[in-house]
């Protein structure tokens, strides 16, 4: 069995995926470049324990430099990447396309020529619900077109897919692209709205609320999302489209009502108009996870709530 390089194995899914693989006696090597877009000395965090792991090597670097790349895959026999680096955001993606192209479209093209060359057979790729776009029609089908994407990162994400696919197409490389939906749970990045808003509720601070509250995301937790990474892993043969998702969606006031009772606070809402590149829900329909990898999601809102909170106090 070979290794599995993990790019952005640093970040918040990254870290809990890499713990995973670990734990289930897979080699490991992460590439990450410790980009400042949050505080690099959290990610060094994540990846405290698991860099005591045998198994475990870290290689500093971006996945658009191609000698990083090559001395990724160098470190061990890998044979498979699950692609996670990526420039996040849909708000920030606004105010800088071009850096988000050239992250996550010259970033993965890096990749998989890299995989391409050294005969890596298996490629799991990161992509996210934003493909689906302000779409009407729920819940969100991996069938429904997706050539409406409403922010530059949305539009990155649906053509790192199409790259992969091209890729499978000419030669041969086993690509699973997964549809994230709104992942949350202990680890966090410190932007997102559930880690965010519960500092500025602990704190006494006014929230911003973007619209009349009644936008929905369909949450997931972290653990969810990692076993679907795993069992796409395992079982991509030729080319697929997951979606991972929660399939029950929480509006913004709920979540907020959920975190404030939680952290035994009022929440203060400073209501604002709605931001551009937001869409007003995201539905995963997830009967082909279900039906292809056995996959369903086994932590409820509620309970994941709970979890996130107990790991916030203790990093308070």
């Amino acid at each position: 069995m070979g290794a599995t390089l993990v790019t952005g194995g640093a970040g918040f899914i990254g870290s809990h995926l890499v713990e995973r693989l670990l734990r289930d006696g897979r080699r490991v090597v992460v590439l990450d470049n410790f980009d400042p877009f949050y505080d690099a000395a959290i990610k060094r965090d994540n990846l405290r324990r698991a860099s005591s792991a045998p198994g475990f090597s870290l290689v500093e670097g971006d996945i658009r430099d191609p000698k990083a790349v090559a001395q990724a895959l160098a470190t061990a026999p890998v044979d498979t990447v699950i692609h996670l680096a990526a420039r996040a955001g849909v708000r920030p993606s606004i105010k800088d396309p071009a850096l988000y192209v050239s992250v996550n479209l010259d970033g993965t093209v890096t990749l998989l020529e890299a995989c391409r060359r050294e005969d890596v057979p298996t490629f799991v790729f990161g992509s996210s619900s934003s493909v689906y776009g302000d779409n009407d029609k729920v819940p969100f089908s991996e069938d429904d077109p997706v050539d409406h994407p409403v922010s530059p990162y949305a539009a990155t994400k649906r053509a790192g897919e199409l790259l992969a696919h091209t890729y499978h197409h000419l030669f041969g490389m086993r690509v699973s692209c997964l549809r994230f939906f709104t992942v949350y749970g202990p680890r966090q990045r410190p932007d997102l709205a559930i880690h965010a808003f519960a500092r500025r509720i602990r704190a006494g601070e006014a929230l911003p609320v973007f619209g009349d509250g009644t936008s929905g995301r369909d949450y997931t937790y972290v653990d969810d999302i990692v076993e679907g990474i795993v069992r796409a892993a395992e079982r991509t043969s030729g080319f697929h489209v997951w979606n991972l998702g929660g399939s029950h969606p929480v509006t913004l006031d709920e979540m907020i009502a959920r975190l404030a009772r939680g952290l035994s606070k009022e929440a203060i809402l400073d209501r604002q108009p709605p931001q551009p590149g937001d869409v007003r829900r995201t539905y995963a329909d997830i009967a082909r996870a279900q039906r292809d990898l056995d996959w369903r999601p086994e932590v409820g809102f509620d309970e994941g709530i709970d979890r996130f909170l107990a790991w916030f106090s203790e990093k308070a």
